[in-house]
């Protein structure tokens, strides 16, 4: 696996694992029976998500240490990010 993958696929992981815990412990019409049920509904969360994997994006860049290919991967990490919630958001939207 090339450095750029082994950079940016633990980032697209924690997103889909972030993105299925939204999905499954959010209400998205903000019912009383969820516990996350006053913070708002799935795109208040998946907003977090976002922030997180772009968070975790820096944080494995600054742990690689290596100038080459840095706009290449934090590209690749976020906008993978941003095409798992996109598509997170159309299925969460469609679910009841």
């Amino acid at each position: 696996m090339t450095l750029k993958l082994a950079s940016v696929v633990p980032v697209w992981v924690v997103t889909v694992i972030g993105a299925v815990l939204v999905g499954t412990l959010v209400r998205g019409d903000a019912s009383h029976d969820s516990p996350f049920a006053d913070g708002g509904g799935h795109l208040d969360w998946l907003s977090i998500v976002f922030a997180g994997a772009i968070i975790l994006t820096f944080a494995i860049q600054l742990a690689i240490q290596l100038k080459e290919g840095f706009v290449s991967r934090v590209v690749a990490s976020i906008v993978g990010s941003l095409i798992i919630l996109g598509v997170a958001t159309v299925v969460l939207w469609f679910t009841p």
